[in-house]
């Protein structure tokens, strides 16, 4: 090969190495664009109706319909993860998912840690029972009291029933705002009795094993329809606001910023075209969409 061919040939070949090293940088972005579309969302499976598990193992409930369909306003491939409430957090933290989504109240305490995006849901907390059972009397049943700031009839409200529920075992789940709200407001009055999950505390009451349960009022209308919860009812006044949290929202981390522009703006969407509203009232037979 003569040196005018030699330098022609090395030319050619220099030209196809840099426009295929151009390629692979224009396709290097593209690549982590789709990647960053795959979302793994972290819910418990076992708080009903907000999330469950359904005997083909298979996640249900409000929490997972409404997460394929942000993911879907998103554009995003998205898996539902089951992870027990416990480690729920902890998990986020370390990278094993990027988001939770299981009817988790923004709280303080977990605005300390983690992230939130805005509030696609609201919840209020109530005491359950068995209609046997000598807790029935408690008082403003059916009544709404939000405890952000406590007037004077409120805080009458609570003294009363730590008088109705002296020396009483009241099952919750731990590591709530449940948890919370009852150490707060009732904690040398009760004895209060921690479970992993709120079914189980729910096959306590049924058992007569404690007197009842402080949940999630979604949760507690779930729970009505069990065979063996047959006799459960709601007892005195509903409780929001204060540590039991500003509405139910998606749990991220601190510094996901991006995902959380995106996913509010699929709830702004999703409320804005009742998407919320239907699910709601198909998993709790009431609209629990947030306040505008």
């Amino acid at each position: 090969m003569t040196d005018s061919k030699t330098r022609r040939w090395l030319l050619a070949k220099t030209r196809r190495w840099l426009l295929a090293l151009g390629a692979c940088a224009l396709l290097a972005p593209a690549a982590q664009a789709q990647q960053a579309k795959e979302i793994t969302i972290a819910t418990e499976g076992a708080f009903a109706p907000w999330n469950l598990t359904e005997p083909s193992g298979k996640l249900g409930g409000f929490d997972v319909e409404l997460a394929n369909d942000l993911c879907r306003r998103m554009n995003a491939k998205c898996k539902m993860v089951g992870q027990d409430w416990a480690g729920i957090i902890p998990a986020l933290q370390a990278g094993k998912h990027d988001a939770v989504m299981t009817g988790m109240n923004i709280t303080d305490k977990r605005l300390a840690v983690i992230g939130f995006s805005k509030p696609y849901a609201t919840s209020r907390h109530v005491f359950a029972t068995m209609n046997d059972r000598d807790i029935l009397n408690l008082p403003k049943n059916g009544e709404l009291i939000d405890i952000t700031s406590l007037n004077d009839d409120g805080k009458a409200t609570i003294e009363q029933m730590r008088k109705s529920l002296k020396g009483k075992t009241i099952g919750v789940q731990t590591s709530t705002n449940a948890l919370a709200f009852l150490e707060n407001f009732f904690k040398g009055d009760i004895q209060i009795r921690e479970y992993k999950t709120s079914e189980q505390h729910d096959l306590d009451l049924s058992a007569g094993r404690i007197d009842a349960v402080f949940v999630d009022y979604a949760s507690a209308m779930a729970s009505l329809e069990k065979k063996e919860l047959q006799g459960m009812t709601v007892a005195g006044p509903a409780f929001r606001g204060g540590l039991l949290g500003r509405g139910v929202a998606i749990g991220l981390r601190k510094d996901d910023g991006g995902l959380k522009q995106s996913l509010d703006q699929a709830i702004d969407q999703a409320l804005a075209d009742g998407t919320i509203k239907t699910l709601s009232l198909k998993w709790f037979k009431s609209d629990m969409s947030p306040p505008k």
